[in-house]
């Protein structure tokens, strides 16, 4: 790739970049001298297991990998005892160092599955950190002010509230600025919700008289729902370790529009190859290419062959019998009540679910026979199909009742209302 093709692989999907021109100077110049970029991402093993959204800032390093650069994977020991402030509005509870050192083994062994072991520095910044006197502690304090620090938007918020804010949480920042410094990092990434920790770095870099590191941002991934950020807490996730079938199921239930967003973010496609599917498959055929292509990631390519022929010839199943038989309601993801369900058609009561971005994508969903709903409270635990867009609940026989809508592997429990 020349410099342009580089610098557009590079920022595909990113949110921000602080600063472009940097990033070129900074690409020359290893061009010139042979010298690859220290490339940096930080994660603190607050929980065990990595999902998609986690892998948006992993797949951005494999990304500077490609092009010949170090790549640091900095596990945030640490700092994860002390925990991230960032969005919270109160105090994280600490965790404790054997939380945090076995979820760091679980991490190392996951994020091998998209960069090069070989060519990973893998880091800890207890290495530096736990070094540090007090006597460094304070000169390392007294390199950012209080003011400044009062500026972060959920430490003002929580002043403002007359929510506690601990000392300790004012560290945070100055840590993970810290961990720069330490690697004399060229680039740091991280998601749009780490910009003031990573504007840190960037200022205590200089204070230690080094070359400021380019920050580049990545969007927070939106979940199954394509609404709230994927978390395994609201069900709308995909984890990495699943079984090829069911990521793959998973991966099926996105609405079109989400799966344009998550082949930007969740590929190593340039913008011009993502566009050759759009205007080239049909949204369907597209997103089938999409999940065998994220199941491969993590499985293999034997594997995500056989998830989709068994996504396949389930989905042939399902039109062939137009029903699952006695399927039991095992999970629902989000519980909601339908208003003014009666008398209006299923695209729109499908959009408002959240299924679907359009009621033009819900109509051609539900003629492609992949809408299910079952009413488990009459008894009845089988599967219907909902094949025709013009279908309507009428209130006789659905008023009050708990209708659980089944789109892929994403299941929502509603109860309808006039």
């Amino acid at each position: 790739m020349n410099l342009d093709e580089q610098l557009a692989y590079l920022t595909k999907g990113a949110e921000e970049t602080i600063r472009i021109e940097e990033l070129r100077s900074k690409l020359e110049r290893s061009a010139r001298t042979g010298k690859p970029l220290r490339v940096k991402a930080g994660f603190d093993p607050t929980a065990p297991d990595i999902h998609l959204g986690h892998t948006v800032l992993i797949r951005k390093l494999k990304h500077f990998q490609d092009l010949g650069h170090t790549v640091i994977f900095l596990i945030g020991d640490f700092t994860g005892m002390i925990g991230d402030p960032s969005g919270r509005t109160a105090t994280r509870p600490p965790m404790t160092p054997e939380e945090v050192a076995a979820n760091a083994e679980t991490y190392k062994a996951q994020v091998f599955k998209i960069l090069d072991p070989e060519k990973t520095v893998v880091n800890f910044n207890s290495r530096w950190l736990d070094k540090l006197s007090s006597r460094d502690w304070i000169a390392l304090a007294s390199k950012y002010t209080v003011a400044r620090m009062l500026e972060r938007d959920d430490f003002a918020k929580r002043m403002k509230e007359h929510q506690p804010l601990a000392m300790h949480e004012l560290i945070y920042p100055l840590a993970m600025g810290y961990d720069s410094v330490a690697l004399e990092a060229d680039v740091e990434l991280g998601g749009t919700d780490q910009k003031f920790n990573l504007l840190v770095g960037r200022t205590l870099q200089q204070e230690y008289r080094q070359e400021p590191q380019v920050i580049m941002t990545m969007p927070l991934l939106e979940g199954l729902d394509g609404k709230q950020k994927m978390s395994k807490s609201l069900g709308n996730y995909v984890g990495i370790t699943e079984p090829p079938e069911i990521m793959f199921g998973k991966l099926m239930s996105i609405s079109d529009e989400l799966m344009w967003r998550y082949y930007l973010l969740l590929t190593d496609m340039t913008p011009g190859q993502i566009e050759e599917v759009k205007h080239s498959k049909l949204p369907l055929e597209a997103k089938k290419e999409f999940a065998q292509r994220i199941v491969s990631d993590f499985h293999g390519g034997e594997e995500a062959k056989w998830a989709r022929g068994h996504f396949e010839s389930s989905a042939r199943q399902r039109q062939q019998k137009g029903a699952l038989e006695e399927d039991e309601i095992l999970h629902v993801s989000e519980r909601r009540v339908l208003h003014n369900a009666f008398n209006r058609k299923l695209p729109p009561l499908l959009v408002e679910l959240g299924f679907f971005t359009s009621n033009s994508e819900a109509q051609r969903k539900i003629k492609e026979g992949a809408v299910y709903m079952a009413v488990p409270d009459t008894g009845n635990k089988r599967w219907q199909r909902l094949d025709d867009p013009a279908w309507k609940f009428d209130a006789a026989t659905y008023k009050g009742r708990k209708v659980i809508f089944r789109f892929g592997h994403r299941l929502v429990e509603a109860e309808l209302t006039g």
